[in-house]
């Protein structure tokens, strides 16, 4: 069977990955953590958690509550920085044969740029190689826009394509482009993104939600409001990619709420090209082999031999 699919078609580097299987973003660390528990070779992509410009040490605690289906998180972006992570992490990643993407995060249009150019062909480890330690950007547009008193860069479809934009001039890499479902318009935002130079978007991100204790009367996460993903978003997210795909000519990669090979086979079936499984990793770390091992089997049981005849 052919797994492989192409997430920059448009890109002269292109992003050739072994299968359509990714970690999504928040979910798996910066990979080295779930190293020796998953053989992270199996997997077409690994996306790091979201980076800033600076470190961040992120949002009062508690910042994880279980729901039905689902959970929420408050996390708040904490990481070690783009200037740690290019020299802490990404030698290490150069070594490894998966490929791994940086989703990254600021709070103006002009700390997207900067950071995509800090990360702009980050440690060819050989010229006869094609590792790097950053295979290319996932771009979080779903942080405050600080400028504009706060309000999301992915909610309107003018300041989701100038962040695309500053990413695309500023980067060689493949730019992929992650959505907010927290818009009336992701029709229109991802059109806007893929014109600004995206080289595939991903769906979705979390939907905003809360929950409280009755018992202390109050939120239960310590920034009262978080972002709900698991199963409890999948058939949202499912509807937005099939309402996308028909709209633009490049790459989708379908995330939420994705536990098995079969959620994943109905992603690619509304129009994705790959996959990305995030809270199923909290309850399982070797749920993206598992979902892997779901689509080797209904192809086989299918007689499908090339994975992108099951898109769309």
């Amino acid at each position: 069977m052919n797994l492989s699919v192409n997430l920059a078609p448009k890109n002269p580097k292109g992003l050739e990955l072994a299968n359509p299987v990714l970690t999504a973003s928040g979910t798996f660390g910066y990979g080295v953590e779930y190293d020796g528990l998953v053989d992270i070779r199996k997997l077409g992509a690994i996306v790091c958690k979201g980076t800033t410009a600076r470190a961040r040490d992120g949002n009062p605690l508690p910042r994880l509550a279980e729901t039905p289906a689902g959970m929420l998180n408050s996390i708040g972006l904490q990481n070690i920085g783009v200037k740690a992570l290019i020299k802490e992490k990404a030698p290490l990643w150069a070594t490894w044969s998966v490929p791994v993407l940086v989703n990254m995060a600021g709070e103006t249009v002009e700390e997207y740029g900067y950071m995509a150019g800090q990360l702009d062909g980050v440690l060819r480890i050989s010229p006869m190689r094609n590792n790097f330690g950053v295979a290319g950007l996932e771009v979080n547009i779903s942080c405050p826009n600080v400028k504009s008193g706060g309000s999301e860069f992915g909610v309107n479809a003018e300041s989701a394509a100038a962040v695309t934009a500053a990413v695309r001039k500023a980067t060689s890499l493949p730019v992929i482009v992650k959505l907010t479902p927290n818009t009336g318009d992701i029709r229109g935002i991802a059109m806007a993104v893929a014109e600004a130079g995206a080289d595939a978007v991903t769906l979705i991100n979390t939907l905003k939600g809360m929950a409280i204790d009755i018992h202390r009367r109050r939120p239960v996460l310590g920034n009262i409001s978080g972002g709900l993903s698991g199963p409890a978003i999948k058939p949202v997210a499912l509807h937005m990619v099939y309402h996308v795909a028909g709209a633009i000519d490049i790459p989708i990669i379908g995330c939420g709420g994705i536990t098995t090979g079969r959620d994943a086979i109905e992603f690619l079936m509304a129009g994705a090209t790959a996959v990305e499984v995030g809270t199923a990793n909290f309850a399982n770390p070797t749920a993206s082999v598992e979902v892997l091992r779901g689509i080797e089997d209904f192809m086989v049981g299918e007689g499908i031999e090339d994975i992108k005849d099951i898109v769309g």
